[in-house]
């Protein structure tokens, strides 16, 4: 099977064109290739697959196995991956998603894919002010839906914060029937928040595009920012924006490739 490994702010993929391989028990590959000890090492495997209705469907499962419907920044290194890779000649393509489908505008400059913005669509606030309680701890959160399942939580310290400890129970609590990623965030000003995340089915990440997209949402939800933000995460920055008119949120940042192998 070949493969290429790409990066959107360091939230590191596996992609596999399935235009010209096939990939037996996805699942089952995932969690061997992600492994950073004994495989590739990734945060999980993305199938870059046929559609009949968009130019191209993804298909994405987490390091453990488990398929998730969405990624942002997965969605940014597809579009990187179906352009420069003679996919595609488009600048605007549609991708088919588990959350629906999203529309990539590729920003490209002498034939390369410097940044994408996708539509990520309406964000839906499911909840404000409920709690979850880790390590004895009472967090309040804002539950938010991109797609995939959010709890953000605002606080004053994310720097020192121990993100795997209380990420991993607040991603099983039984508030969370099909777990939850949890994003830790302190807001710096009105254009401007710094977040760390803990994924499901992955663990902290460098970088999620779906949890900046929450966040920022979250904020405006609460009153806390503007509808226009850069997301600082541990791997660089995102701009996000929901606009108002459209009510979509938007997201936009790099994508790299990182290497091609063969497994």
């Amino acid at each position: 099977m070949k493969f290429t490994k790409m990066q959107g702010i360091g939230n590191d993929y596996i992609y596999v064109n399935c235009f010209e391989e096939q990939v037996i028990n996805p699942e089952e590959v995932s969690r061997k290739i992600s492994d950073r000890h004994f495989g590739v090492g990734s945060d999980g495997l993305v199938l870059i697959c046929p559609d009949e209705k968009a130019d191209f469907r993804m298909k994405m499962y987490n390091s453990d196995g488990s398929e998730s419907e969405m990624c942002g920044n997965a969605t940014r290194c597809i579009g990187k991956y179906v352009y420069e890779r003679g996919l595609t000649k488009k600048t605007e393509v549609c991708l088919a998603t588990g959350a629906g489908i999203k529309i990539l505008q590729l920003n490209v400059m002498n034939g390369k894919v410097e940044s994408v913005r996708v539509d990520m669509g309406e964000p839906e606030i499911l909840g404000k002010g409920e709690k979850v309680v880790s390590k004895g701890i009472i967090f309040p959160f804002t539950r938010v839906s991109i797609g995939n399942p959010h709890a953000v939580i605002f606080q004053d310290e994310v720097e020192d914060f121990d993100v795997a400890g209380y990420g991993t129970e607040i991603e099983h609590a039984p508030i969370f029937p099909n777990r939850t990623n949890t994003e830790f965030a302190k807001i710096l000003s009105r254009d401007r928040i710094r977040m760390r995340v803990w994924e499901r089915g992955a663990g902290e990440t460098m970088a999620c595009g779906t949890g900046a997209c929450a966040t920022l949402a979250a904020a405006v939800a609460n009153g806390l920012t503007d509808r226009k933000a850069a997301l600082e995460l541990n791997g660089g920055t995102l701009e996000i924006e929901w606009d108002e008119k459209t009510n979509h949120v938007f997201q936009e940042g790099p994508a790299e490739f990182v290497f091609d192998g063969e497994w």
